[in-house]
């Protein structure tokens, strides 16, 4: 039995506090964010410092103005009562028992019996944190445990006592999962729960091997990030994200926590060079640098990394491992150095999230999804081990005594040991459906799941950026109804540039305009195919990612997605139809049906800005996403409400063709007037402006009056062409070069 909570508390501002409460916000949930009261005029200055984090544009933790509105700002002098009738409250105050017990004190008087209380603790165990509280108290009582950013991170770690009630983990984790949009894992009360346990020491361990095998940062980097399935930035780049000096603390609490058989304590020795950095402030990307740091000379930047055995620094060197792929198979049986070390860290991995089972948790999956959910890896240390192959990782590794999991697992040889993914939800993912498809197909940059009623599409390259395989898989796969999504971060970044640039460079510009007409050719096919074609997306859905999903027949879209149509950036206009698609959405207002010129500025505003958004609530006023399309907060349940549109389509008919009525120059002096205006203010620079009046081109119908007729073909030839003139120019060809080398933009 669950029961429903309309009311939260959250007690504490800071990062993981504002975090939750943003996300119960999200939910379209009232929350009270209550802090310390301050001195002088605003006494609830710290929580209202917790809400202006969570709008940093850069990491938003609110999808909608809506959202802001349901957060209530207090502190714990003068709005304690307002927990009174809280149906959950989720503590998140400064890691000290002695705090934390003397508040939930406080709770334990003024809330009423039902309510629900919890802890953002890792580090503490629901022992402790209880000891000493009636038996009432921690019965409802429980750990919480999110992960930072608490929007975009999906891993809760769900931890109950000794005597918390069924019920209220019950109602926890269906209030979670289905409101908050969380993957919801039950751990043991043990330190660092399954995702710090496992995470900080496979950062820890790459680390320590680095220096043993004597490489750079910038080596273990390559290594020990995307080639494994891990994020980019590497054990060495992590360190310094998190800070060196949070965790070194990290490494303290652990080995304060863990017993001294615990492995743990091998690849946690102090560092001689860590505590150097730490104590001159080289504490990483918040301090003065750490095992990376930009050195200014002049007006020019450049990326440092430290030699480890010396500490002076150097211009970093890129590693190419020439492979773009999670190839562990490959990386393991390098015959170098680095192959050693891939190794030597891998197995080691292994090695300890095995000796965890049963010990912190009796499925071993669990721990696979504690490392995709809470730390981003593609793959967890199961999966990994799976990959290598059973036989092929016993006749590599050396002794493993007292895991009885490894041990077992050397005797059956059982190369089907996985079995089930995903066990801690019942809700019919993507991972656990792959496993079942009658037939697998694909190429190298996407993957096509047959079933006997539809398919599947998941891309696979970097980014998911699309070329010439990932349209080939898209057209293969529409003989049945097609449901297009991925289990990585991003949906699609857009089109590969670096595909597109390898002909520029040899001045083939025939094989690139053959691929955007295949680009086209294939999303126009998506849109008036037989069968239904379902897009559902999440995290990056720019640029092409955003024409193949609007030019889909259905959107499913997660609710942390970052759309839009970004091509003017890099120089270019959107040539796979999306200029098509917005003037269509726009053209379809009763705005445009007044005002023949009204589209089009619109189209071009948006466009010409490469103006993004960053939640549902925010894609609809742009018409990226319509009032129809399904706006879900676990993504997880993506696939399952894909298939039930499907379900609901079964009579499905193509829509038919779209027709345009464009006002061609009558609407072009008024774009030439904004554009004249921004390049006076400097805000656009001369190529700047050749851009967009290559996008303005467009978007006015080209050689047309509003009397004539235009087809989706016409639009689609005007947009090549627009994109063709553009690719040519040496000034588009340096801002794409530009944006691969740095990630940021050139203005030109």
């Amino acid at each position: 039995m669950t029961k429903q909570i309309k009311k939260v508390g959250v007690i504490g501002a800071g990062t993981m506090g504002a975090g939750i409460a943003g996300q119960v916000a999200n939910a379209g949930i009232e929350v009270w964010l209550l802090d310390l009261p301050s001195n002088g005029e605003n006494v609830n200055s710290l929580s209202a410092k917790g809400l202006e984090r969570l709008k940093d544009p850069d990491m938003p933790g609110l999808m909608s103005v809506e959202a802001e509105k349901l957060i209530r700002l207090g502190n714990t002098r003068d709005d304690f009562h307002q927990l009174e009738d809280c149906d959950w409250i989720a503590e998140a105050v400064v890691e000290r028992l002695d705090i934390k017990q003397t508040l939930y004190r406080q709770l334990n008087d003024v809330c009423k019996d039902t309510t629900i209380i919890t802890s953002n603790t890792s580090t503490i165990p629901i022992s402790l944190l209880t000891k000493g509280m009636p038996k009432k108290f921690c019965e409802r009582f429980a750990i919480t445990h999110f992960f930072n950013p608490v929007r975009f991170m999906r891993l809760l770690e769900l931890v109950r006592g000794e005597f918390t009630r069924e019920d209220v983990i019950n109602t926890l984790d269906m209030f979670s999962e289905t409101m908050l949009g969380k993957g919801v894992v039950s751990c043991s009360d043990t330190p660092g729960f399954l995702a710090n346990r496992v995470g900080v020491f496979a950062i820890q361990c790459a680390l320590y091997k680095a220096f043993k095998y004597k490489l750079s940062p910038t080596e273990a980097d390559a290594f020990f990030g995307r080639p494994i399935g891990l994020p980019k930035t590497g054990v060495f780049g992590l360190y310094d994200l998190i800070g060196i000096d949070l965790m070194a603390d990290v490494l303290k609490s652990f080995i304060k926590e863990l017993p001294d058989t615990d492995e743990f304590h091998e690849v946690a020795k102090e560092i001689p060079l860590v505590k150097k950095l730490i104590e001159t402030g080289y504490t990483g990307r918040k301090g003065k640098g750490g095992f990376y740091r930009m050195n200014k000379s002049g007006a020019t930047k450049v990326m440092e990394a430290i030699n480890l055995e010396s500490g002076d620094y150097s211009p970093s060197k890129k590693i190419d491992i020439k492979s773009d792929k999670v190839d562990l198979k490959g990386l393991i049986n390098r015959k170098d150095k680095y192959g050693e070390y891939a190794w030597s860290v891998i197995s080691k991995i292994i090695k300890y999230a095995s000796s965890l089972v049963p010990g912190i948790t009796k499925e071993f999956n669990d721990i696979d999804e504690a490392m995709r959910l809470g730390f981003n890896w593609s793959k967890g240390p199961f999966e990994m081990l799976e990959e290598i192959g059973v036989k092929d990782f016993f006749d590599k590794v050396d002794e493993f005594k007292e895991n009885k999991f490894l041990e077992n697992l050397s005797k059956t040889k059982n190369e089907d040991f996985y079995g089930e993914r995903q066990k801690y939800t019942n809700i019919e993912t993507l991972g656990k459906v792959k496993k079942t498809a009658s037939s697998l197909d694909g190429n190298n940059s996407a993957k096509i799941y047959r079933f006997n009623d539809y398919n599947i599409v998941e891309f696979t390259t970097k980014a998911n950026a699309l070329d010439y395989d990932s349209m080939d898989a898209l057209k293969k796969a529409t003989d049945k109804p097609l449901i297009i999504i991925n289990e990585s971060m991003q949906f699609s970044a857009g089109v590969n540039l670096t595909y597109t640039m390898q002909f520029a460079d040899k001045k083939d510009f025939k094989s690139i305009e053959k691929f955007i007409k295949y680009f086209q050719e294939t999303c126009k096919h998506l849109k008036y195919s037989k069968y239904p074609v379902i897009s559902a997306p999440s995290g990056l859905t720019l640029g092409g990612g955003f024409e193949v999903m609007v030019q889909s027949n259905f959107v499913a879209s997660h609710t942390n997605i970052v759309v839009g149509l970004v091509e003017t950036i890099v120089g270019l206009i959107p040539a796979g139809g999306g200029c098509k698609e917005m003037l269509a959405r726009w053209l379809d207002t009763d705005e445009a049906k007044k005002d023949p010129n009204f589209a089009s500025l619109k189209v071009f505003d948006i466009i010409g800005y490469g103006k993004t958004a960053t939640s549902p609530v925010e894609a609809e006023p742009m018409k990226y996403l319509r009032p129809t399309d399904k706006k879900i907060m676990n993504r997880n349940s993506l696939l399952e409400v894909s298939k039930k549109i499907l379900m609901e389509n079964k009579d499905f008919k193509a829509p038919n063709e779209l027709q345009f009525k464009l006002p061609g120059k009558a609407v072009l002096e008024d774009m030439n007037k904004i554009l004249d205006k921004l390049y006076n203010d400097k805000i656009i620079l001369d190529h700047g402006v050749t851009v967009a009046k290559e996008l303005a081109h467009v978007l006015s119908g080209g050689d047309t009056t509003i009397d004539k007729i235009l087809s989706e073909d016409d639009l689609f030839k005007l947009e090549l062409d627009a994109f063709m003139r553009l690719i040519e120019t040496q000034k588009t060809q340096d801002r794409i070069k530009h944006t691969l080398a740095t990630g940021k933009p050139l203005v030109n």
